[in-house]
């Protein structure tokens, strides 16, 4: 007996070990504090969260303590009045000791036990000095003299002494911050002394947009927004703005792959990304989704989510697939009104909308008659037809609809308005119906989709730029 406990208790020490590397233990010693609780929070992409709290022991010390992993990245203790001072938590350095005065907490700070808040406090000690003495400055001079001779300079010294500490610490995460917040100054000419155009600098930019962003390290992304979130956003949707998906997402997949050693910021990029373009209502960056989904869930690369998880994303890009701007529309073989049967594919002249509608949906009751005013402002001048089903074809339903119909006087002899309840196909699941109203349009000639996700402005933009193909000015 005795040996089978020496072996239960032998058997339990890497889990034991384990559990105190991925632990903390932050203490927070404030002289003279004034505070019976404080609050532990960290930065991630956007927003703010707290973690953890501590009350005061009576001497001013406050323990932070638990078994969860804490990860790399920048952290703060606040109280309840919005009071706070920053720290750092990286390289495993998750067990030490902070030892402040309540008057100053950042100025006062000492640290044992974390060389890298070490760091990070004796950079912001100096660069806070640095900005005092132009605070002071500004107090005694003359305004102007103040802008335009001392504060450049005094700006110039700062910029010196943030270079100087990140050559002496290059590897310190005050360093690599430091490094995240400066924009990558792009060239204005090639390395043999021509001049770069206008195009050649924007690609250089695209191409080493992150080179002072640190992806491949997992506390770039438990920073302010600005350092992190900002910058990838703006990458996104400035930068990448009406670019198609054919450009898009080559640049996508270099970014996120860059992240791939940092396993927390790949798995938000991963994330952000693929729901960013889920929600897109621009009609063709479903593209990206599809790609997204194809390149880093189906690939088994999405190690965050359950395999059930994984297949539900893979199963809704397999149909967006099928549905994506440029390929063939389903057939689809429904009755009308009057139960006659209509083909999609033999819809007469060039076009034919697609639209899935109930006018128990608010949005539709609000959006399809809007489409239709575009639609019979245009129907014969570019030959177009439509193909409306209605998407809750049960008995209370079809009464509604029908009354909607006369109601709105949406009776376009070429829009063929059908019941969803008896089709060829389950269209529903062939074209991923989970709301309503969703409209296409497609080519009666080749059957492929021209456009969706339409509503009645991009509609009427879409029917203009048609107009322009056979009405050349």
């Amino acid at each position: 007996m005795k040996r089978l406990l020496i072996a239960l208790l032998l058997a339990t020490l890497p889990l034991a070990a384990l559990a105190a590397k991925d632990g903390y233990k932050i203490t927070l010693q404030v002289d003279g504090a004034k505070d019976t609780m404080l609050l532990m929070c960290y930065y991630k992409a956007q927003g703010r969260y707290c973690m953890d709290t501590a009350w005061n022991n009576g001497k001013g010390r406050f323990v932070f303590e638990g078994k969860r992993k804490l990860y790399p990245g920048l952290y703060y203790f606040t109280n309840d009045r919005d009071r706070y001072v920053e720290f750092v938590v990286y390289k495993d350095e998750t067990r030490f000791t902070l030892h402040t005065a309540d008057e100053n907490w950042k100025t006062n700070m000492q640290v044992k036990g974390s060389r890298e808040n070490e760091l990070f406090f004796d950079f912001h000690r100096t660069s806070d000095l640095m900005f005092k003495e132009a605070n002071d400055a500004k107090l005694e001079m003359d305004s102007t003299a103040w802008a335009t001779q001392y504060f450049p300079r005094q700006k110039e010294r700062i910029d010196s002494m943030r270079m100087a500490f990140i050559e002496r610490h290059p590897e310190a995460m005050i360093s690599r911050l430091m490094l995240a917040t400066k924009d990558v100054a792009v060239p204005r000419h090639h390395p043999d002394g021509t001049r770069m155009s206008d195009r050649e600098r924007y690609e250089w930019q695209m191409a080493h947009y992150f080179d002072n962003l640190p992806l491949d390290d997992d506390f770039i992304v438990r920073t302010p927004e600005s350092v992190f979130y900002r910058k990838v956003m703006d990458y996104v949707d400035v930068y990448m703005n009406q670019m198609p998906p054919s450009m898009i997402c080559p640049l996508l997949d270099s970014m996120i792959d860059r992240s791939e050693p940092a396993p927390e910021v790949f798995k938000w990029l991963v994330h952000t990304m693929t729901e960013k373009f889920l929600q897109s209502k621009v009609m063709v960056y479903d593209e990206v989704y599809v790609h997204l989904v194809k390149r880093y869930y189906e690939t088994g690369k999405a190690f965050w989510m359950s395999p059930t998880g994984i297949d539900k994303e893979v199963e809704r890009a397999s149909k967006w697939e099928h549905l994506l701007v440029g390929k063939v529309a389903p057939e689809l073989i429904l009755f009308d009104t009057l139960r006659r049967a209509a083909s999609l594919h033999h819809m007469p002249g060039d076009y034919t909308l697609l639209l899935f509608w109930s006018p128990t949906c608010g949005h539709c009751r609000d959006i399809i008659p809007a489409v239709y005013k575009v639609y019979e402002q245009y129907a014969d001048s570019l030959n177009l037809s439509a193909f409306a089903i209605l998407s809750d074809p049960d008995d209370a339903t079809v009464t509604k609809w029908k009354k909607f119909l006369v109601d709105h006087q949406i009776n376009h002899p070429r829009w063929v308005n059908l019941n969803g309840g008896e089709a060829n196909i389950d269209w529903r699941e062939v074209y991923d119906i989970q709301t309503t109203p969703q409209i296409y349009m497609v080519d009666n000639k080749t059957h492929k989709f021209v456009a969706k996700k339409l509503g009645a402005e991009v509609l009427r933009m879409l029917c203009d730029d048609l107009m322009k193909t056979i009405q050349p000015q």
